[in-house]
């Protein structure tokens, strides 16, 4: 299967983990609010890139159990994953902030959703997610 790369949106309790992009005008949305994740690497799967990516970007060791949801959509550089997963709000105690971007926040979905720096087409699939009847119950939990 062919892909480009994966994000993963990362509820710790009912908060969604973001990265604040670096603000350097040579990458994609420069400063934007971001979720974890980016490009494939060699062979990787889906899951493989997404966990990995996370790993990098956030310091959280996900296993592919820990993501509850995923779904492809088509962008201009392919085939791109978007995974859910959620873990307890002290995970935030985990997180080790890697060298890409400014720095990281937890913000309510909602939030995410209207902010004027979210990534508008991350933010497409987040909605998506939060429609489904199983988000309500995971982010309840």
């Amino acid at each position: 299967m062919e892909f480009s790369g994966a994000k993963t949106a990362i509820f710790l309790g009912p908060d969604l983990l973001v990265v604040q992009r670096d603000d350097i005008g040579t990458i994609p949305w420069p400063g934007r609010w971001d979720l974890p994740g980016g490009g494939r690497e060699g062979d990787e799967t889906p899951e493989t890139c997404a966990l990995r990516e996370t790993r990098e970007e956030v310091g959280l060791h996900l296993s592919p159990s820990d993501l509850v949801w995923a779904r492809s959509y088509q962008r201009p550089r392919g085939t791109v994953w978007f995974f859910v997963a959620h873990l307890p709000a002290d995970t935030r105690d985990d997180i080790r902030f890697g060298d890409e971007g400014q720095g990281w926040t937890l913000m309510a979905p909602g939030a995410y959703l209207e902010h004027p720096l979210n990534i508008p087409h991350f933010a497409d699939q987040l909605r998506i997610y939060l429609e489904q009847p199983k988000a309500a119950e995971r982010l309840a939990s």
